[in-house]
């Protein structure tokens, strides 16, 4: 992907190395724009807290007396364009913060559009700021300052102007913590990143009640990593979690980190009149009290300062007002932001100067360091087609990519479709250049083309497996860097193999999922019952611990998957061993789901188990069975004679949607399951292949009405009956 100096923007708000406490970790909705259920803002709170410590109001005293002398000094054109070097830090856990790097770019641009006034709802402003109104003294104003993604680390290393960190601190609050967390795990360069020599910008999960923070330039914050910007990830751009309405937060918050107040003055809480009495010691912008929407008629102060010499109307539109419709900086605020970058003061005056330009490799003259690639999907069924995204940093012009096993085996094109036909397991290689360097990225075992779906009945025991991974039959994807799905041989249910997941010492947090291969479904109709049963093993480490397994399905060889089941704290299991655990015979639960409904009765069904760790204990899966019709009809693991049924339960009841019916059998045996209305009529039936020890059967509800009902459970020497209720 090409870089170049492109635009973007920022929030405001952030913590320093010595401020390890978040006191303000608590969402105050005075301070928040209407239908939001953050602070837009919390730069003046953070500035207040630091105001109980006597050396931070001793600096401010010394920072004012250096801004004296600096100002008395010649300054540059105010048509001199100042480039600012921005790096984006996205924390992340693999949730709905981790967004998208066209998200952030997304930002990028809209400040930079923001900053040199290409926006083009600046000239719908109100009348009274409207560049067409000759009567306007305070119209929108350009601060000829952009801002360009900075392409050195601190060590040199190229990349492309974002650092993905993957870590729960995303969620702490605590600004202090974050920055640590980025610092030693990003993906780029683990150390300082100077706040004299890039704008940091932090994504992340929970800033304590924010929607963003930083601080105004002040030598006692200093020149560190927190000399930068935090903001929430949906308040990043205008597009993915981001929107429109969001999108000038980053905006507002570099003004703060450029050394703007509030156009009410130095506080966080807009619509106090006593708001009116205070300042932002810029003078082309009307007191106010500070709007959190927008009313454009407001004039919330009457008798302005003496610039205006008549009662004006409060510049709602303005960006460091919290209204929804901030368009414009007025000709002092961008004065005042401009004597910001040529202060030393918080080392501002520093990042814009062209050894620092060419230290962070934001002079605009890129190259190519690095070949990169991606792919929409890497695993697809036998004739799929698969789109490349070449991602080359900074500079690219030429692509010479190789397939191995796709069609066309080779392509020069920037994005090239590959269609694959044959299963198996392939390297993906790609050369980029840029006319004078030539970079290689190669992924091995990247393309699998899973084999042709099993057909019914299918069973898997997992005994004629070595391994499960960089195998075609299962799939096992670890996103936590962590451990993750694998064979054992030494605790099997009907044999002596199973799939294991180690989860004994596993942080808390962690995602893991074991994706199975197609299984042919096409065949089932409407007259035929259908079931996928499995068999799980698993204990708690403490009794705190809340796990969750998962079963999803999908209809499309696994493009879009669906949860089917979710077995989730005590529901998962109660038992509880403190050291690493292995199971035996009388351990293992059977679970029968009859909700596969007819949507997914396609050639390529595909089921994947996704566990969700909490620090507990191993987990175990055996006896995958996938089967139509009687039980009887199906070859199944380990059917004995029949016997009673103990413990039988039904939960949730009443239900909204799947029924999950829990029992004990003393042995194997095949079972029908009848849902009867209160007249006594059959409305749904089911069949399963109970297995000795527990079983769940989970029913699905979605066809019945709200009501009472009964389950008749059936089986050779064996009938019970239990009721429940439909909401």
């Amino acid at each position: 992907m090409k870089r170049t100096i492109l635009t973007l923007f920022a929030v405001a708000g952030f913590a320093l190395s010595s401020l390890s406490q978040q006191s303000q970790n608590t969402f105050d909705p005075q301070n928040a724009r209407d239908g939001e259920s953050v602070e837009y803002c919390r730069q003046h709170t953070k500035h207040n807290e630091l105001m109980n410590n006597p050396a931070y109001v001793q600096s401010l005293q010394e920072d004012a007396s250096i801004r004296a002398q600096e100002a008395l000094m010649p300054q540059p054109e105010a048509t001199t364009i100042y480039y600012i070097p921005i790096v984006f830090h996205l924390l992340h856990n693999n949730g709905n913060e981790f967004i998208s790097d066209e998200q952030i770019l997304d930002a990028f641009e809209i400040l930079n559009r923001d900053y040199m006034l290409g926006n083009a709802d600046a000239n719908n402003v109100v009348s009274a700021f409207n560049a067409s109104n000759p009567q306007a003294t305070a119209i929108p104003d350009t601060a000829h300052i952009q801002f360009v993604l900075a392409t050195k680390a601190p060590d040199g290393t190229c990349f492309t102007g974002i650092t993905h960190t993957v870590s729960s601190q995303t969620s702490s609050g605590n600004g202090t913590q974050q920055v640590n967390a980025i610092k030693q795990g990003n993906d780029v360069y683990q150390g300082e990143w100077a706040g004299n020599r890039y704008l940091n910008i932090f994504i992340c999960a929970d800033l304590g009640g924010a929607a963003g923070y930083t601080y105004k330039p002040s030598n006692f914050i200093g020149t560190g990593m927190t000399n930068g910007i935090w903001i929430l990830p949906s308040y990043v751009g205008s597009i993915g979690t981001g929107n429109p309405g969001t999108s000038r937060a980053l905006t507002h918050e570099v003004g703060h980190w450029l050394n703007l107040d509030h156009p009410w003055g130095g506080s966080n809480n807009p619509g106090l009149a006593s708001n009116c009495n205070d300042d932002d010691a810029v003078n082309d912008t009307p007191d106010c009290i500070g709007l959190t929407v927008c009313n454009l008629n407001a004039n919330s102060c009457s008798g302005d300062n003496s610039y205006w010499g008549f009662d004006q109307i409060d510049n709602t539109e303005n960006y460091m007002d919290y209204s929804y419709c901030s368009k414009m900086y007025t000709p002092g605020q961008v004065q005042r932001m401009r004597n910001a970058l040529n202060s030393s003061v918080g080392g501002r005056n520093n990042i814009k100067t062209t050894s620092n330009l060419n230290l962070t490799g934001a002079n605009g003259n890129t190259y190519l360091c690095k070949a990169a690639f991606s792919a929409n999907k890497t695993t697809v069924c036998a004739g799929e087609t698969i789109n490349f995204t070449d991602e080359s940093y900074n500079e690219v012009n030429g692509w010479t990519w190789t397939f191995t096993g796709g069609t066309p085996s080779s392509s020069t094109s920037a994005n090239p479709s590959i269609v694959y036909d044959t299963p198996g397991i392939y390297e993906v290689a790609l050369t980029a250049t840029d006319g004078t360097f030539n970079e290689t990225e190669t992924k091995t075992a990247y393309i699998r083309v899973l084999p042709n779906a099993g057909s019914l009945p299918f069973y898997e025991g997992f005994e004629s497996l070595s391994t499960l991974s960089n195998i075609e039959e299962w799939e096992v994807k670890d996103f936590g860097n962590n451990a993750e799905w694998e064979l054992t041989t030494t605790a099997g249910n009907s044999g002596s193999n199973s799939a294991k997941l180690p989860n004994f010492g596993q942080s808390s947090g962690n995602i893991d999922e074991l994706i199975a291969t197609p299984v042919d479904l096409s065949s089932v109709t409407s007259q035929t019952n259908m079931t996928l049963s499995f068999r799980y093993a698993y204990r708690k480490r403490n009794s705190g611990n809340s796990e969750v397994l998962k079963v999803y399905v999908s209809d499309d060889c696994g493009s879009t998957w669906l949860p089917r089941k979710t077995l989730l704290g005590s529901l998962l299991g109660t038992d509880i061993s403190s050291s690493s655990w292995t199971p035996s015979a009388g351990d293992w639960v059977t679970v029968h789901m009859t909700n596969i409904t007819s949507n997914f009765w396609v050639e390529n069904f595909r089921y994947k188990f996704e566990f969700e760790s909490d620090g507990g204990n191993n987990l175990y899966l055996d006896d995958i069975n996938i089967y139509t019709g009687s039980p009887s009809d199906n070859i199944v693991v380990g059917l004995e004679e029949q016997s009673e049924l103990g413990h039988l339960t039904v939960y949730p009841n009443p239900t909204e949607g799947e029924l999950s019916v829990r029992f004990d059998a003393t042995s194997s045996q095949n079972l029908d399951l009848q849902v009867l209305d209160v007249t006594g009529k059959v409305v749904q039936t089911s069949a399963v292949n109970a297995n000795s020890g527990a079983n769940l059967v989970v029913l699905g509800t979605e066809s019945l009405s709200s009501g009472m009902y009964f389950l008749k459970i059936s089986g050779a020497s064996t009938q019970n009956s239990i009721q429940f209720v439909v909401k």
